[in-house]
């Protein structure tokens, strides 16, 4: 478990607009900084929760390019801001505005701090027959300083096919790799220059590397490789080295076309359904490439948490911000899975846990929020899981299951507790008054899946929404519990929830 900070807070998820938090964090406090921001061209997407596909759409909040930069430029900014002068930057964009994200980061960063434009394949499986099929995203990658940032170059395996000229087989028949004795350019002083053997390095504009005793000691131990042709036709003699070639071992440093990362499939095991998720691998390359131990990575628009979960898994110090409720909750649910990290203050100021901070909590922002997430605040608040399948859910929105029946963390997806009988319905309406209409529905889906108790959310209720409550009990033994959302947020749920 790495260290908590003492510079600011960390392990720190927070949810509100990332403008109004970063104006809050410390100057040079942040030692990597990566953001994916969506852009929305003149589409929707459609967000899908869960491998049953909760479909949501969000609704386009850029309108134009210009736009969509005005929006980012006043964040990036306040990111270029915290960044240390030995921190990193990666910024995730397509094609839709790319070549302006540049522009306005070299005005923000600096064109001298700017290290890399990193292309990633993200899939080689589309067609098109009005252009070239787009088959990468653009990472642009910045530094806080020119020359002084934290960078660990990464080594992948070499592909063997490509280096056979570099390959010989010995008497025993191994095969090995081999080294150029010789090295471009000529000189005029000393052997480096002379010809050894019959081969003449600078009738080919190159010098020897070694002087001749060393190659003649070499020679003599069996370690020189001699070509069957002297000469540009057969080559130079070549070092053999000593350990056997090992079929894939050779390895190349990483570059700045990143071919080997999948996007993550329709099977991937790590698929949320969030449209814009990206590999754990992704992330995990990009955190330990630009950051050590304990170092404190920011993702301003963290989604599903992927950058969270793999600076976690790294041993680095994090803080998330998205202004989605329900993002921060299913990254909320991501960590504790995944990462078994406890979700506690207490543990949290112990160094030990995760908060999450800034949640709606008052009546009118959550009159103001999307009503699939005011939907998803509910549910969650009562200690519930979300119903996945909102088409057809037949007016249950969610589930609260008993502590005996509760699922284990690994475990908690509706899909796998289909089996378990023992659960209570949750609907939930965001209005000011839920009306006598609401309740029919909602006991209608109580008699369908055979429920005695079930709990309603509102804002308020009619008196003869109330009525038809104490009615429906008295005819049929079954139970509505009216929750307030005032009940939710002054935390008077725990007497009702029994």
């Amino acid at each position: 478990m790495p260290k908590p900070s003492s510079l600011l807070d960390t392990r720190v998820i927070y949810c509100g607009d990332n403008l109004d938090q970063l104006k809050k964090l410390p100057e040079h406090s942040i030692d990597l900084i990566y953001i994916d921001p969506p852009f929305n061209s003149n589409r929707n997407y459609e967000v899908f929760w869960g491998e049953t596909k909760e479909k949501r759409a969000f609704e386009d909040r850029h309108e134009s390019t210009a736009a969509y930069i005005e929006f980012m430029r006043p964040r990036c900014v306040e990111l270029a801001r915290v960044l240390k002068k030995t921190g990193s930057f990666y910024y995730h964009c397509d094609w839709h505005a790319s070549h302006y994200v540049k522009v306005m980061l070299d005005q923000i960063f600096g064109e001298n701090n700017f290290q890399n434009e990193i292309v990633w394949r993200r899939t080689n499986a589309r067609s098109s027959r009005e252009r070239w099929p787009r088959l990468h995203d653009v990472i642009y990658f910045y530094t806080g300083n020119r020359k002084r940032f934290t960078f660990h170059p990464l080594l992948l395996p070499g592909d063997s096919a490509k280096i056979p000229h570099t390959l010989i087989t010995g008497a025993d028949g191994q095969k090995f790799n081999t080294a150029d004795l010789t090295g471009s350019g000529m000189t005029e002083d000393g052997e480096s220059g002379e010809p050894w053997r019959g081969f003449n390095p600078r009738s080919f504009g190159r010098h020897w590397g070694y002087s001749h005793s060393q190659m003649d000691e070499w020679d003599a131990a069996g370690l020189i490789h001699w070509p069957k042709k002297a000469g540009a036709a057969g080559g130079f003699p070549r070092k053999r080295d000593e350990e056997p070639f090992v079929p894939h071992a050779r390895t190349v440093q990483l570059g700045s076309v990143w071919t080997d990362i999948d996007r993550l499939n329709q099977t991937a095991k790590e698929r949320l359904g969030y449209p814009t998720q990206k590999p754990l691998a992704l992330l995990e390359r990009i955190i330990k490439a630009s950051s050590d131990e304990n170092d404190i990575v920011l993702d301003a628009f963290c989604g599903c948490g992927t950058a969270l979960v793999a600076a976690q898994n790294l041993h680095r110090q994090w803080i998330g911000i998205d202004i989605s409720p329900t993002a921060c909750r299913v990254m909320a649910k991501r960590l504790r899975d995944d990462c078994r990290l406890r979700e506690d203050e207490v543990y949290w100021r112990n160094g030990k846990g995760f908060v999450v901070r800034d949640l709606p909590w008052t009546e009118d922002k959550l009159r103001k929020i999307p009503h699939f997430e005011f939907e998803n605040w509910a549910v969650i608040a009562l200690g519930g899981i979300p119903n996945k399948t909102q088409v057809g859910d037949m007016g249950i929105d969610g589930r609260i299951y008993p502590v005996g029946s509760a699922p284990t963390p690994a475990k908690e997806d509706v899909h796998e507790l289909g089996f378990m009988d023992d659960w209570y319905p949750i609907q939930v309406k965001q209005m000011d008054k839920v009306g006598r209409p609401d309740i029919d529905n909602f006991e209608a889906a109580m008699i369908r899946a055979q429920r005695k108790k079930g709990f309603f959310v509102g804002f308020d209720y009619s008196h003869d929404a109330l009525s038809e409550i104490d009615g429906f009990f008295r005819r049929q033994h079954i139970a509505i519990v009216p929750l307030t959302v005032r009940d939710i947020l002054d935390e008077q749920i725990a007497r009702k929830l029994v």
